[in-house]
C-alpha cells in the first residue's frame, strides 16, 4: 500500500481545535504522520495546512508565509481571552464610529510592530502554555514579538457595535490583540466575534476542503493530497538527472548553476517529482530534506 504524502487543505468549521482536524485526517487517511503548519482557535474557521507523511518535513516552508484573514470585533466589550470564547471582564461606552475615525485608528496600526502576546495562546514559557497558566489564574510576563500588518480594513454592520474586518499580516500575529489595541485607540473596549483565515502565502482556503469532504474522496478512492512540490512552489526548482539523485540520496554535494541571490533549491526528478531541498555550501548544494526514492 502506498504511503500518502503531500499537502492537505482543510477548512476548519467552528467548535474544533486544530489537532482535533489532524485526528481526523489521521484516522482518514490511515497515517499517523500529518502535522498542520499555523494554528487556528477553536472558534475560527478556514484555512488550515497539512503536511501528510513523508510532507511533514516541508511544513516549515509553509509556516512563515503571510496569512489573510476576515472577521468580526465588538466593541464595547472586553473578555479574558479577547474573543468570544471568553468571559466578559469589562464593558465600556462605544463613541460614534464612521468608516473615517476607523479606518484612521487601523491605520496607525499597519506597519511592522511589536506585538505582546495575549495569556490565553498556546506559547509555551518555562515549559507551560500561557493558556495553562491562564486557566490557574496566574499572570506572566510576555516578551513581545515583531510582527507586520500589511493591510487593516473595517467596515460598519447593522449593528453600531459590530464591525467586519479583513487583515492581512505576517505570521506570528494575534489579530485578536490587533482588535483589542483597536478598540483602546477608538477610546473603547473589543473583543473577536468571528474569524476566518482566508488564505496563508500561496495557499487559498477556496482550494480546501472539508473534514466530511475529505472522507468523501478517500471513500471514492480519489486522492485528497497535492504532490510535495505544492510546498516549496515559491522555490527556485532545478531538474536534476538520474547520477545527481543518487548523489542526493546519497547526501553529497551537488553541483549546479543557479541565482546568486538563491539560498535553497527544490530538486526535481525526471517525472517531475520533488526530490529534496537543497542549500547553498561553499560552489555546491548540500542536501537538506531528502524525500524517500517511492515517495519522491
Amino acid at each position: 500500500m502506498t504511503t500518502p504524502n503531500g499537502l492537505l487543505l482543510i477548512d476548519k468549521h467552528g467548535g474544533v481545535t486544530s489537532h482535533d482536524v489532524v485526528a481526523i485526517a489521521r484516522r482518514t487517511l490511515k497515517e499517523r504522520r500529518i502535522g498542520h503548519a499555523g494554528t487556528l482557535d477553536p472558534m475560527a474557521t478556514g484555512l488550515l495546512v497539512l503536511a501528510v507523511g513523508p510532507a511533514t518535513r516541508l511544513l516549515r516552508f509553509a509556516q512563515d508565509q503571510t496569512k489573510v484573514y476576515s472577521g468580526a470585533v465588538r466593541f464595547g466589550v472586553a473578555t479574558d481571552s479577547l474573543d468570544a470564547d471568553g468571559a466578559v471582564v469589562a464593558t465600556a461606552p462605544v463613541p460614534p464610529l464612521t468608516p473615517a475615525l476607523v479606518a484612521e485608528a487601523a491605520a496607525t496600526l499597519t506597519g511592522p510592530q511589536m506585538q505582546v502576546p495575549p495569556m490565553v495562546s498556546a506559547i509555551k514559557i518555562g515549559g507551560k502554555r500561557l493558556h495553562e497558566l491562564a486557566r490557574a489564574g496566574v499572570e506572566v510576563e510576555r516578551a513581545p514579538r515583531a510582527i507586520t500588518i500589511e493591510t487593516f480594513e473595517l467596515s460598519p454592520t447593522d449593528e453600531p457595535e459590530v464591525w467586519t474586518f479583513r487583515v492581512t499580516c505576517s505570521v506570528g500575529t494575534y489579530v485578536r490583540v490587533l482588535l483589542a489595541d483597536l478598540a483602546e485607540r477608538l477610546g473603547t473596549l473589543g473583543h473577536l466575534v468571528a474569524l476566518r483565515r482566508e488564505s496563508s502565502g500561496g495557499h487559498d482556503v477556496a482550494q480546501a476542503l472539508t473534514t466530511d469532504e475529505l472522507k468523501e474522496r478517500v471513500e471514492a478512492v480519489e486522492s485528497p493530497l497535492a504532490p510535495p512540490l505544492a510546498f516549496v512552489a515559491h522555490l527556485t526548482t532545478v531538474t536534476i538527472d538520474a547520477d545527481d539523485l543518487a548523489r542526493l540520496r546519497r547526501g553529497q554535494l551537488l553541483q549546479f548553476a543557479a541565482e546568486e541571490t538563491t539560498s535553497e533549491v527544490a530538486v526535481i526528478d525526471s517525472l517531475g517529482r520533488l526530490a529534496g531541498i537543497v542549500h547553498r555550501r561553499g560552489e555546491g548544494w548540500q542536501p537538506d530534506v531528502v524525500l524517500p526514492e517511492e515517495q519522491a
